[in-house]
């Protein structure tokens, strides 16, 4: 009685976990056999066409720039952004004008590649290499990404081989996170990121870093001084410094900049904006200091609206 009883009991016991197992198989096979987003075709791939039954109709095409295909029997089809197995059905009607009950499987042999070209506001401007699915941040990472400040003068523009543009909002993208302008870019694509145009001036005197200085076209005195270098073991008279340049007439020109006062009064607008090719000399404080204060990098505002330029060069 005893083993009869355990082995009904092992019987019962065995038939609910079978059931349990069964309950669940489907869903996971389910999951086991999800399968990943379908692949969108895009111009420059090269795509296999099998037709069963007639394999003179059997190709390897290439996808046009314009998203054709150009097929035996029916010429042009249009099969650019959309999945294999809608390009099938795609093919399959256009033959059944020709041939009886056709079937079709189209198959994507080689995603195709996209030359694009970059230029503007990004670290190696020039031609880029991407896949056929490379979208636009494909292309400025390819490129070496945004230069410095990039994002705050405007939007990107994508020009197609067929010369249609399309407006991207940098912001958007990069501080935004928001990737809904992220577009696709195909092959013939310009890419433009506006920036600043970089200009040259040269810093002398009591400066850090003497030498030559690079700046964004409208940057001013403060900023090329701020690169240069404006610690208190170079002891500069900011009250002195002199600017040089060639004026429009190609006649030379030369003026004192009172930069220390000019500041430590917030006259920002005396804060002149430097062009392509000026000299700007630093002279050595007489007393060892520019005011009776102290020198103009320990002023507060000085160095907050230094801080405020480097962090925001536009202003």
């Amino acid at each position: 009685m005893i083993v009869h009883h355990i082995t009904r009991s092992m019987r019962t016991t065995a038939f609910v976990i079978c059931a349990a197992l069964l309950a669940c198989a489907p869903l996971a096979a389910r999951a086991v056999t999800a399968t990943p987003p379908q692949y969108i075709i895009h111009p420059n791939d090269q795509l296999n066409v099998q037709v069963f039954g007639d394999p003179t109709l059997s190709q390897q095409v290439t996808v046009l720039p314009s998203g054709d295909i150009n097929y035996p029997l029916v010429g042009s089809i249009h099969v650019a952004g959309q999945t294999p197995a809608q390009a099938s059905a795609t093919v399959t009607k256009a033959l059944k004008k020709y041939v009886r009950d056709p079937h079709v499987v189209v198959l994507v042999q080689a995603q195709g590649k996209a030359d694009i070209l970059v230029l503007g506001g990004v670290l190696h401007p020039g031609k880029v290499e991407l896949t056929s699915s490379g979208t636009f941040t494909d292309a400025v990472a390819a490129a070496g990404g945004l230069t410095s400040g990039a994002q705050q003068y405007g939007d990107a523009t994508v020009t197609n081989y067929a010369g249609q543009t399309q407006k991207i909002s940098l912001e958007k993208i990069y501080t935004q996170g928001d990737l809904s302008d992220n577009v696709g870019v195909p092959d013939g694509s310009t890419i433009f990121i506006p920036a600043p145009a970089l200009i040259d001036v040269e810093v002398s005197g009591a400066v850090d870093h003497p030498g030559e200085i690079e700046l964004n076209q409208g940057d001013r005195l403060s900023m090329a001084i701020a690169k240069a270098g404006d610690s208190p073991a170079t002891d500069g008279d900011l009250n002195n410094i002199r600017v040089s340049r060639v004026g429009p007439g190609g006649q030379p020109q030369s003026f004192s900049v009172d930069l220390y006062d000019e500041l430590q009064q917030g006259n920002v607008s005396k804060d002149i904006v430097l062009q392509k090719g000026d000299v700007v000399y630093v002279p050595k404080s007489k007393h060892g200091l520019v005011s009776q204060n102290g020198s103009a990098s320990s002023n507060p505002f000085y160095l907050l609206l230094i801080g405020a330029r480097l962090l925001f060069p536009h202003i």
